[in-house]
């Protein structure tokens, strides 16, 4: 039996951790009913946390201190880590997990869009052009004006903000700052905050059932973070990162399972507008990495030598 080449172990293990993800999401929201958004995250967090820091631990990444420039960055995808888990969170406890996590696949676009504005990457006009058509996307899923526009659904678009946030400060970390500290810094960080809020919302009692779905909710989150940091350890970064938007799959197949939730046929339209542009753009960013790295004379994006 032939063996799995790397990027089909690293596309493999991206589609894991969008499924980790989508489920962790499911278990959350079936456990709003009983307890506040923060007490859910908070009890979710005491296991994933765990886990993160454990694997950081092993790693050696926990011997890692920033400097005092390199806390500003860190701060910054901190930042945008909590609001869009607050944001998401608190949209995804009031509308089905595909709709909200439709949404989020303009987040890509997004950042792309910000880092040509704020970090001065060159962005051609077919790249300018695609985000303008994934937006267009966005606009047909979220649909402002329709019945079914409301202030949660303008809470998944704020989320895609703060995603942007986070992914500006990921890209200004040092180089030297290890993945699995950044990881650990923002677990803790939401983990800690939602703990701090859980007694503002009441802390309601935890039966053995409802703790027990809360855990796996942090195990399967917690696994995902750790199949995220190897997925793109283990293979190029341009022919893993399409597979994040197995994320929307994923979402779809927990929705109806969990809730027998299924979107309507202008959200998936308007998905896979968005998904269609965002996969275009990160092909023509590796076109022109490549591109970039012939006419320095150095290896294109994403090889190495095995």
């Amino acid at each position: 039996m032939k063996a799995l080449t790397d990027n089909t172990k690293g596309a493999l293990l991206m589609c894991a951790t969008m499924a980790g993800f989508s489920i962790n999401d499911g278990l959350l929201k079936l456990t709003f009913d009983a307890f506040s958004i923060p007490q859910s995250l908070f009890l979710r967090g005491l296991v994933a946390s765990s886990l993160v820091l454990l694997l950081a631990w092993r790693m050696g990444a926990l011997n890692f201190w920033p400097t005092r420039a390199e806390w500003g960055p860190l701060s910054l995808r901190a930042i945008g880590e909590v609001g869009a888990t607050a944001a998401f969170i608190t949209a995804l406890a009031n509308m089905p997990i595909a709709d909200a996590t439709a949404v989020l696949q303009a987040a890509p676009l997004a950042v792309t869009m910000a880092a040509a504005l704020f970090l001065g990457e060159r962005v051609g006009w077919r790249r300018w052009s695609a985000i303008g058509v994934g937006f267009v996307g966005m606009l047909v899923i979220v649909r402002p004006g329709a019945a079914s526009f409301d202030v949660f659904t303008l809470l998944a678009v704020v989320s895609v903000f703060f995603v942007v946030v986070r992914d500006l400060g990921t890209r200004l970390t040092s180089a030297r700052t290890p993945t699995l500290f950044t990881s650990a810094f923002s677990a803790v960080l939401i983990t800690v905050g939602s703990g701090l809020l859980t007694p503002l919302t009441g802390f309601a009692p935890v039966s053995a059932q409802e703790f027990g779905i809360l855990a796996l909710a942090g195990l399967f989150v917690g696994l995902a973070y750790i199949a995220n940091v190897a997925s793109m350890r283990i293979g190029e970064i341009a022919v893993v990162a399409p597979f994040r938007y197995t994320v929307l799959l994923w979402a779809i197949v927990v929705g109806f399972v969990f809730f027998g939730d299924l979107p309507d046929g202008w959200t998936l339209l308007g998905a896979a507008i968005v998904i269609a542009a965002g996969l275009y753009t990160l092909w023509r960013e590796r076109v022109t990495r490549r591109n970039v790295g012939r006419a320095a004379g150095v290896r294109p994006y994403g090889t190495a030598d095995r």
